[in-house]
């Protein structure tokens, strides 16, 4: 005789599955994360550091556990992976988790720039589908005709900075100037499409003024692709919308091709910025790895960026995941429904994967990092990063070998940013000496 199952009563248990039942029938009192004027203080040390490190609340988090609760939010809970192995495992997962945030979003009528798009909150297969157009166009070997316009920027870049000093805040004048730069001319942006864009690409992931600020920021921000890309629709330029658009445009709608040009806007500008702002910073207090730079093979500058990108990681939390089905991660249970938070910032520091990480270790073989993310939602421009940020850092070293921070001066941090970055970084030039007199 089969055993009768008695449900457990508990009152605690009673409480959740009511809460769920409830949320699953009733999709409007979900909490629209658009409108949250403050995210609760509590939750909010994943995208805090101390000057380049993580605050120390988050190492001491995951020295408890890979995967710990962050809060609960309409009886929803919120999980924070801080461990190597457990990050990579959900983000290359795409079988368990989703990334579609829609139903999140609450259910008010949205503008198409409202709407959710582009690659990062995108499952498959309209995700496939997308990502089938960029891909072709991220390779090695297409982005290798791009060396000679990055070379001719940075140079260009360099010589405005040469002409600025010798006092020189590098954040806008260099970090900032050179990927902003290349980003518009990859993806054919006229000049007047680009000024709006710096302030916008801040905000977006300033999490001061909660998700409202973060979603207002990136609407306006969107609004100003999709209409990029219809004025490109009758008067195609020479980039990467003009080429979408002449090649792919009868099966994508504007807002489809405005949200994918959004996401490759702001990942392919603001993340780079970050790692040229943090980096020289860095490399100013690493006189081996500045030398490096300045003289070191192919091979050696590439290794010095794996590590500055694995210690500096800018991006701090990957999208959102969704559990599909109750999961067990990192020895805890989440269920269905569940907020997975990949804190990429802390994997890329575990201590039971790298050894002594807290540190810049210039001759080492740990290049294994986390920056760029993992799996299908991996970022596609990960290797134009690279082009830029090793022929940015390398031209400010051997164009300014002594170049060095502003006496007196301290650069200036984001405080709560998903994107960290520095907002200052005065620098003193080098003043050449006289040639000597025969």
């Amino acid at each position: 005789m089969s055993r009768l199952r008695v449900p457990d009563l508990r009152p605690s248990v009673l409480r959740r599955r009511t809460i769920r039942l409830v949320l699953s029938r009733r999709q409007n009192l979900m909490p629209d994360i658009t409108t949250l004027r403050r995210l609760p203080a509590s939750s909010t040390f994943p995208v805090q550091r101390n000057g380049i490190d993580p605050v120390p609340q988050l190492c001491e988090t995951r020295d408890r556990g890979p995967v710990t609760k962050l809060t609960s939010l309409m009886g929803v809970d919120i999980w924070l992976v801080t461990g190597f192995e457990e990050a990579r495992e959900v983000l290359a997962d795409l079988h368990r988790y989703s990334n579609d945030m829609r139903h999140v979003l609450g259910n008010r009528p949205r503008t198409a720039a409202e709407s959710i798009g582009g690659l990062g909150m995108t499952d498959p297969p309209d995700h496939t589908r997308l990502r089938g157009l960029l891909t072709p166009e991220f390779t090695k070997h297409r982005l290798g005709r791009l060396q000679g316009s990055i070379d001719e920027i940075v140079a260009e870049t360099l010589d405005d900075v040469a002409a600025r000093g010798p006092d020189v805040d590098l954040v806008p004048h260099f970090g900032f100037a050179i990927p902003f730069r290349v980003i518009c001319e990859l993806l054919g942006l006229s000049v007047e499409d680009r000024a709006p864009f710096h302030e916008l690409g801040i905000a977006r992931f300033d999490l001061s003024n909660g998700g409202a600020g973060v979603f207002g920021a990136a609407t306006e921000s969107r609004s100003l692709l999709i209409e990029a890309v219809r004025r490109q629709r009758r008067d195609p330029r020479g980039g990467l919308i003009g080429a979408l658009i002449r090649d792919h445009g009868d099966d994508f709608d504007d807002v489809e091709l405005g949200g994918l040009v959004d996401g490759l806007f702001l990942g392919g500008y603001e993340t780079s910025a970050s790692m040229l702002s943090m980096g020289a910073y860095v490399l100013l207090q690493q006189p081996d790895a500045w030398e490096t730079m300045r003289t070191g093979t192919a091979a050696e500058v590439d290794g010095v960026v794996e590590e500055l990108l694995r210690l500096l990681c800018p991006v701090q939390l990957a999208f959102p995941r969704f559990a599909r089905e109750d999961i067990e991660l990192g020895g805890q249970h989440v269920d269905k429904g569940d907020v997975v938070l990949v804190s990429l910032s802390a994997a890329n520091r575990d201590p039971r994967t790298i050894h002594d990480p807290e540190q810049f270790t210039l001759h080492s073989d740990r290049t294994a990092h986390l920056a760029f993310g993992h799996g299908l939602h991996r970022c596609v421009g990960a290797e134009l990063a690279r082009m830029e940020i090793r022929t940015a850092l390398t031209g400010l070293a051997q164009r300014f070998p002594d170049l060095a921070l502003a006496p007196g001066s301290e650069p200036s941090f984001r405080e709560l940013s998903i994107v960290h970055s520095i907002d200052s970084l005065p620098t003193r030039l080098a003043i050449a000496k006289p040639a000597q007199s025969a």
